[in-house]
């Protein structure tokens, strides 16, 4: 199949001719469908655009000749146009840009062809004379791990749809590929759900803080073409004191103080409350749940949670502190929710199940890994850095690397409960009540090595690494500096590595390209946090030294607008 769209016209002064050659075999209607859906995606998402996000004015300008021939035109091949989007997809393309004006890109997939805009926009700057692009440019590429991703959290705080479309969007800008969406959680149940509404109803911060189907959809086709999959997690049985608000009979020690004085806690923060794994009207209301999650999400991948079981909170229920006393344990307990929900999200479901690494590692509370298989899960890790991820990886399991001692966003701001006693403190230093200060730089994110210590065979079970955004200090007001450029850090040593081609780590080197990127982003509407004074980006050679050569030249874009035109 040969399929061409030619633009004429266009915003600004991009391309006179731009055409796009997608060459396949034979297409089912379905994957049809799905391949004019992306290919106008592609285009007016990456494209339509250009006019403002190609007109970045860098720092500091390269210094290159001028070609003697304009830029002409891009042509885009995608051999195979319906490959869906999922974990482990090929993302890898080319492009080219010649000295005679001819530029190429070519991908296996969509999604790698995304990509390869992205690389296109970031070859091209304003100057006065008007719009520049590196010519003499060959580029293979593809990422070193499959999941490059971002949690965000939306029960603690709620996070408007349209701060969420600008997130995947600078996720696409980063060659970011998953959104792992924290939905709910003990403060609140954010998502309305065809069957089970009043948890929203009830549980959420209010009708103008919930998520409704129509949003859901929105949220993840905007994401399908910026080439991120969109993870939802439903964390249970732990963190569901929001799901008491609707179906109180299901949770234990709901609506509680979270720490009694003289008493064990009740849960790790404030907002109580677990499911019971004891009844089994339990079961009912969480297959209702995971199944219309499902329904809306259409990513393989389906997190369920399963961190910080609270021993105490469970005991708080009649009947479970009767089972204990009756000889029953904890562990007990949370193999029986896991038995009866796990079989249901990979069988029923048709899904990957992910957990975090409680479920087997848990310090209080946890299941044997005989209870869960290694072919249907992947297990996130998030404490004790590369030693926790070693020993998922012995385990068998595949692993995202999130430790919270480099990749936790929220860490270093403070703690945000009302009535602790550390505030007092007059002694220099301190963590200001954070329990997991310090604040995490841009450096420590990207030094970070996510397979240290591990065999071949171990290290070939890590499939990436997501940062966190915990919003317990978060709305959508300040959340860009929150996670920009730090998350950008992450994305680059995900994709490339953080070593050269020598072995050692370049941070240094990655300063002023970091600088430059984050300046890009500010342009593009991302409130990226700036990471030195303008004045070292002004002044290179006194505090860096001096800057390396730069061979190629550079192609003027002509100066007749265009604007894009439908696919025919």
């Amino acid at each position: 199949m040969d399929r061409t769209v030619r633009f004429s016209s266009m915003h600004g002064s991009v391309l006179s001719a731009l055409a796009l050659s997608l060459e396949s075999g034979r297409m089912e209607p379905t994957a049809f469908f799905m391949w004019e859906w992306i290919v106008g995606r592609l285009l007016f998402v990456k494209l339509e655009k250009y006019g403002g996000v190609l007109r970045h004015q860098p720092l500091v300008p390269p210094s290159l000749p001028s070609c003697s021939v304009p830029l002409s035109s891009l042509s885009i091949s995608i051999s195979n146009p319906s490959a869906p989007l999922h974990h482990a997809a090929d993302e890898s393309y080319s492009l080219s840009v010649s000295l005679a004006g001819l530029a190429t890109l070519s991908a296996a997939t969509p999604w790698g062809a995304i990509h390869g805009l992205e690389s296109f926009s970031q070859l091209v700057w304003a100057s006065e004379s008007g719009l520049l692009v590196a010519a003499g440019i060959d580029i293979t590429d593809r990422p070193l791990f499959p999941h490059r991703g971002l949690l965000l959290d939306t029960s603690r705080n709620f996070i408007p749809v349209e701060d969420i479309l600008r997130t995947v969007r600078a996720m696409g800008y980063n060659k970011m590929n998953v959104l792992h969406w924290h939905i709910t959680d003990s403060q609140s149940f954010p998502i309305l759900l065809p069957s089970v509404p009043e948890l929203a109803v009830k549980g959420s911060y209010g009708p103008k803080m919930q998520y409704s189907p129509e949003d859901v959809r929105r949220i993840v086709q905007y994401a399908m073409s910026y080439s991120v999959r969109v993870m939802p997690e439903i964390d249970a049985p732990g963190h569901t004191g929001s799901w008491a608000e609707a179906y109180p009979e299901i949770v234990t020690c709901a609506n509680k103080f979270w720490a009694p004085a003289g008493k064990p806690a009740l849960a790790a923060d404030p907002g109580t409350g677990q499911l019971n794994p004891l009844i089994p009207e339990t079961y009912d209301v969480v297959r209702a749940v995971f199944r219309d999650i499902a329904d809306l999400f259409p990513e393989p991948f389906f997190h369920g949670g399963a961190d910080e079981v609270n021993t105490a909170c469970w005991e708080d229920d009649g009947s479970i502190a009767a089972f204990i006393s009756g000889g029953g344990t904890h562990d007990e307990l949370l193999r029986t929710f896991i038995s009866k929900t796990h079989p249901f999200i990979t069988a029923d479901l048709n899904r990957t199940a992910v957990y975090w690494e409680d479920v087997v590692l848990g310090p209080a509370v946890k299941v044997p890994p005989s209870t869960i298989p290694k072919e249907s899960t992947v297990l996130q890790t998030w404490n004790n850095g590369p030693n926790n991820t070693k020993i998922l990886a012995a385990m068998g399991y595949r692993v995202i690397v999130s430790s919270w001692d480099f990749y936790y966003l929220d860490c270093g701001y403070g703690g945000w409960y009302g009535n602790d006693s550390q505030y007092d403190s007059l002694t220099p230093g301190g963590d200001g009540g954070s329990w997991c200060s310090p604040f995490k730089t841009w450096q420590r994110v990207y030094d970070y090595d996510i397979t240290e210590g591990l065999t071949e065979e171990e290290a070939a079970l890590v499939v990436g690494g997501e940062v966190a955004m915990w919003t317990a200090q978060v709305d959508g007001v300040v959340l860009d500096g929150r996670v920009w450029p730090r998350a950008s850090a992450m994305a680059e040593s995900m994709w490339s590595g953080n070593r050269g081609h020598d072995g050692k780590k370049r941070y240094a080197e990655a300063t002023d390209r970091l600088n430059e990127w984050r300046w890009r982003m500010v342009g593009r509407g991302i409130g990226a946090e700036p990471i030195q004074p303008l004045w070292c980006a002004k002044h290179p050679s006194l505090w860096l030294g001096e800057w390396g050569s730069v061979s190629g030249c550079w192609n003027e874009f002509p100066t007749t607008n265009f604007s894009g035109k439908s696919l025919i």
